[in-house]
C-alpha cells in the first residue's frame, strides 16, 4: 500500500498505482483523499479505478451484465461516491426492467438532483475497456477493496476503544468486538421491526383478500393443489415434489407451469434431465390434446395435425420458458433466475431436478453440496419473491415399504431438502382409475403455511394432463406390495 509522510491533518495525495497511465489523462489528473492514520504517516485507502470504472461501463454497455455483479456489490462499496450514484442508478434502472444506458443513467442522476454527474464522466466510464467474462473478477476486487478500507477505518476505531477513559476491559472488549462484527454484517439493507408496526399493515392485507381484491396466490390450475397451499404458489417459497423414476414429478410440475403461463402469468422450467425437444414434445401432446406417442413418432391423424397446429399457435403467445442446460451449480441457476425475472418477471421457476446439480465444490461430500443447493435456492426465492419448485428423487427404500408410500425420509441424498423446504409434496401411485388413467397420491408431508395431508390427481400419461381425481385414494393393502384395495380413504382435505 502506498503511503505519504505527513503533518497529521487529511490532505490530498498525488501518489497512485503504476496501472493508473493506461487509464485517460482525466483519470491520472485526479487525487485521491487520505485517512488519517497517525501523526507521521497516512496510507493510500484501498480502491481500484479501473475496477470501478469496468464494471459501470460494462453494465451501462450491457444491461444484461448486471446479473453477474448484483449480488455482489452494493453503492457502498464504490469508493468513488460519484460511481456509487451511478451504480445505485444503473440497479434502480434495471430492477425496474428499464434501460441502463449512458444517456438513461444521465436524465435518471439529473431527475435525482446529481448535477455534479455529467455526460462526460458517463463518456469516460463507457469508454473503459473490459471483458464480459472478467466483469464478475472486477467486483469481486471492488467488495474486497471496500471491505479492506472497512478493516482501516474499524482498526482506527478499535484503537480509539482501547485509550478511551472510563471503562473496564471487558466493555472495551465488547465494543471492539462489536465494531468489527459490524462488517459482516452491511451486506444486508434490512432491520428488524417491531411487529405493532406491522399490524396495520396486515390488517390492511386482511381486507383485501376479503374483499377479492387481491388473491391469496397464485393458482396452480389444480384446486386440490391450491387448497393444501391456501390459494396457491407464493413468492419466496421454496417447494419439493419428490417421486421415485416414473410416477409423473417432472409432467406435473410442467402441468403447473403451463397452467400459470395461460393464465398470463409467466413461468420457466430448468431442465437438466430432458432436452428441449422432449419438453416441448409434452407441452405440444398437452395442450393440443394429443397422443405423445403419435407425436414422437410423427405419426399423426388429419384432426391430430389440426391440434398441434393449435397448439403451436398457442405457444406462441404463452409466457412460458424452457431451459434444458445439464450439470447447473447454484451460481448459474441464480443467475438464470435473476434474468429470467428481469427480463420476462416470471412468478414460477421449475428445477427438474436437484440430484442432477453440479457444485463448484468438488472437494465436499454431496449430502454438503445438496445442502448448500437447497439454501441457496430457499435465499434465492426470497431474494427475488418467486416460487421454486425444485424436483427431488427418492431412495429406493420406499419400494419395500407395505403399501409403498415415501415418507420425508426417503428424500435423496440429504436431510437438508426436507429442512429448507417450505413445502415438501411425496407424489406414488395410488390405484388404476377405472378410465385407465392413474390415480396419483399427492402427500404434502410438510406444510409450513398450511395442513399435511394427500390430495388425489388423476394423470393422464397419454396427453401428459393432470387435473383433480374423480375418485378417491385407495387404502393400501396390508401386504409389502404396491397394490392398493378399492377402499375410499376419505381425509378431509
Amino acid at each position: 500500500m502506498t503511503s505519504v509522510r505527513c503533518s497529521g491533518r487529511r490532505q490530498a495525495c498525488s501518489a497512485r498505482p503504476c496501472s493508473m497511465l493506461a487509464m485517460p489523462s482525466s483519470w491520472r489528473r485526479r487525487r485521491w483523499p487520505m485517512q488519517p492514520h497517525d501523526d507521521h504517516e497516512i496510507p493510500v485507502l484501498p480502491w481500484s479505478p479501473e475496477a470501478e470504472a469496468g464494471v459501470l461501463g460494462a453494465v451501462m454497455l450491457n444491461n444484461d451484465l448486471f446479473d453477474q455483479v448484483g449480488d455482489i456489490l452494493l453503492p457502498t462499496h464504490f469508493f468513488d461516491k460519484r460511481h456509487a450514484r451511478v451504480f445505485e442508478t444503473v440497479s434502480k434502472l434495471s430492477t425496474a426492467c428499464k434501460p441502463a444506458d449512458v444517456v438513461s443513467v444521465l436524465l435518471a442522476l439529473q431527475a435525482a438532483g446529481h448535477g455534479d454527474i455529467d455526460m462526460t464522466l458517463l463518456n469516460e466510464l463507457a469508454q473503459v475497456p473490459y471483458g464480459p467474462s472478467s466483469v464478475r473478477r472486477y467486483a469481486e476486487v471492488i467488495a474486497e477493496r471496500s471491505m479492506m478500507r472497512g478493516l482501516i477505518a474499524a482498526a482506527g476505531d478499535v484503537r480509539e476503544i482501547a485509550v478511551l477513559p472510563g471503562m473496564d476491559a471487558s466493555e472495551r472488549l465488547d465494543k471492539a468486538q462489536a465494531r468489527l462484527e459490524s462488517l459482516t454484517v452491511s451486506r444486508g439493507g434490512k432491520e428488524p421491526v417491531a411487529v405493532g408496526s406491522l399490524a396495520l399493515s396486515m390488517l390492511e392485507r386482511l381486507q383485501a383478500l376479503s374483499d377479492g381484491s387481491i388473491k391469496p396466490g397464485i393458482s396452480t390450475g389444480i384446486p386440490g393443489l391450491d387448497k393444501r397451499l391456501n390459494g396457491g404458489l407464493r413468492g419466496g417459497k421454496l417447494i419439493i415434489v419428490a417421486a421415485r423414476p416414473a410416477v409423473g414429478k417432472s409432467s406435473l410440475t410442467q402441468q403447473v407451469s403451463i397452467n400459470l403461463a395461460r393464465s398470463g402469468v409467466p413461468a420457466a422450467v430448468l431442465s437438466l434431465e430432458m432436452p428441449q425437444a422432449d419438453l416441448l414434445d409434452r407441452t405440444t401432446s398437452n395442450l393440443g390434446r394429443v397422443f405423445l406417442d403419435n407425436i414422437i413418432t410423427g405419426r399423426l391423424h388429419d384432426s391430430e395435425w389440426a391440434r398441434v397446429t393449435e397448439a403451436i399457435e398457442l405457444m406462441n403467445t404463452l409466457p412460458l420458458y424452457l431451459d434444458d442446460e445439464s450439470g447447473l451449480t447454484l451460481a448459474d441457476i441464480r443467475a438464470k433466475a435473476r434474468k429470467l425475472v428481469r427480463q420476462h418477471k416470471i412468478k414460477l421457476l421449475v428445477l427438474d431436478y436437484i440430484q442432477l446439480c453440479g457444485s463448484r465444490k468438488a472437494d465436499d461430500k454431496r449430502h454438503h453440496q445438496i445442502e448448500e443447493l437447497t439454501r441457496g435456492l430457499k435465499s434465492l426465492a426470497k431474494e427475488l419473491d418467486i416460487t421454486i419448485i425444485a424436483l427431488s428423487q427418492l431412495n429406493r427404500l420406499v419400494e419395500g415399504r407395505i403399501g409403498g408410500k415415501p415418507q420425508l425420509s426417503d428424500l435423496k441424498e440429504s436431510g437438508a431438502i426436507e429442512e429448507d423446504a417450505d413445502v415438501v409434496i411425496l407424489l406414488s401411485l395410488n390405484h388404476i382409475a377405472a378410465h385407465g388413467g392413474k390415480v396419483i397420491e399427492a402427500d404434502f408431508a410438510k406444510n409450513r403455511q398450511g395442513r399435511v395431508g394427500s390430495v388425489p390427481l388423476s394423470f393422464d400419461g397419454g396427453y401428459q394432463r393432470w387435473t383433480d381425481s374423480s375418485e378417491p385414494l385407495s387404502t393400501p393393502n396390508p401386504g409389502p406390495s404396491r397394490g392398493r384395495r378399492a377402499v375410499p380413504y376419505t381425509e378431509e382435505i
